[in-house]
């Protein structure tokens, strides 16, 4: 053989051996990592541990309840009106399935209701009560309730069986993300309260429908925009994620699986709140018949801003949160439309944020409150 042609067949063989190298180096970085994986330079000081709390599995067996925001089902189809400077990702927010059991459900209030007082020509029961009420609790888009006034407490109630009543007052949601309460649906509203009244033996006394409508477009012009939806995105820089593996990291930073496949909740820090944060994927992935071969590139941190209580300091746990993930899982965190987040674009959506605050502050709509949790929804 000549020494052109061992040189030929030298350089064939380091030709081949870098195929073969190239090759394994895109292999092992398509394979997602797993929760098992250890001794990564960043793992968690925890990572030792074998009994991990929440697996990729979890994802689709925990069941956990959602607080309801409003009188009745929330609101359908139409989408929620462009969010305010700081919005971004629109998402679900779930509740935390260790929590206590959540607030009492939320009765009528003139901030954000037309009230109508229904005198009643004798005293009822609450059965009675019950037995006339619609079939559906909704006038148009809008929450339609029923209240009892209980004369040993002074306080309104949802009607109960066992109780009885004197006074009864009918209400409708002034507004929520479907838009302002409008002729028709106020129409609706006298139609079904006063056909509940003809049942129980009671006269109606609605408020004027001009002022009420008027009301509802005022109160709906704030609410369109103050509305805050902040979303984080998660991307990784190298290797993709399984399930299982964004599970592990997440509970370690308090995250617990939530009602749907995909998704995790930060827990609030009191019964009866809403999550603070919501974290998700790709659920397809979750559902998978082996979810630890499933590939993530990114995932999605959402906070419902006006659902979360300010003394949460939501943002400043979203951000560390975010940055934490970041580290431990080698990502970046970027917007929706992939751009990094700079340590000082945070500050200026902090600084947004508590201006927002403010303004529901100074229209007794807190955020967290549960007049907010109805409007916003």
């Amino acid at each position: 053989m000549s020494t052109l042609q061992i040189g030929l067949a030298i350089i064939g063989g380091l030709v081949l051996a870098g195929v073969v190298a190239y090759n394994a180096w895109v292999t092992g970085r398509s394979v997602p990592r797993t929760a098992r994986e250890r001794g990564s330079p960043h793992a968690d000081d925890a990572a030792g541990d074998e009994t991990l709390p929440y697996t990729a599995a979890d994802l689709t067996e925990h069941e956990i309840q959602r607080i309801d925001p409003v009188l009745g089902d929330l609101p359908g189809a139409p989408a929620p009106p462009e969010p305010a400077t700081v919005a971004a990702a629109i998402a679900e927010v779930s509740v935390n399935p260790l929590m206590a059991q959540p607030e009492r459900k939320p009765g009528l209030d003139a901030l954000i209701d037309v009230i109508a007082p229904l005198q009643l020509e004798h005293e009822v029961s609450g059965d009675a009560v019950l037995a006339a009420l619609p079939g559906t609790r909704r006038v148009g888009s809008k929450p339609f309730a029923v209240e009892g006034l209980v004369e040993a407490s002074g306080e309104w109630e949802s009607p109960r069986p066992g109780q009885r009543y004197r006074s009864l007052q009918a209400g409708v949601q002034l507004a929520n993300r479907s838009g302002p309460l409008n002729d028709i649906e106020f129409s609706e509203f006298v139609v079904k309260a006063q056909a509940f009244a003809d049942l129980v033996g009671a006269t109606p006394d609605f408020p004027d429908m001009r002022a009420e409508v008027a009301r509802a477009r005022e109160l709906d012009a704030f609410a369109s925009g103050h509305d805050a939806q902040l979303g984080f995105t998660l991307r990784a820089r190298r290797a993709a994620w399984s399930p299982g593996y964004v599970a592990q990291h997440a509970s370690r930073q308090g995250f617990v699986a939530g009602a749907l496949p995909g998704r995790m909740v930060l827990p609030g820090l009191h019964s009866g709140h809403a999550a603070v944060l919501s974290l998700a994927f790709d659920p397809q992935a979750a559902m998978a018949e082996d979810p630890e071969q499933s590939a993530l590139r990114e995932v999605n941190l959402s906070l419902e801003v006006t659902h979360v209580p300010r003394s949460e300091q939501p943002f400043l746990r979203m951000r560390q949160v975010a940055t934490a993930l970041a580290e431990v899982m080698e990502g970046v965190v970027t917007d929706d439309a992939g751009q990094p987040l700079s340590p000082e674009t945070m500050d200026r959506i902090g600084a947004d944020l508590e201006s927002l605050y403010d303004a529901l502050d100074s229209r007794d709509l807190s955020a967290g409150s549960a007049q907010a949790r109805r409007l916003f929804s």
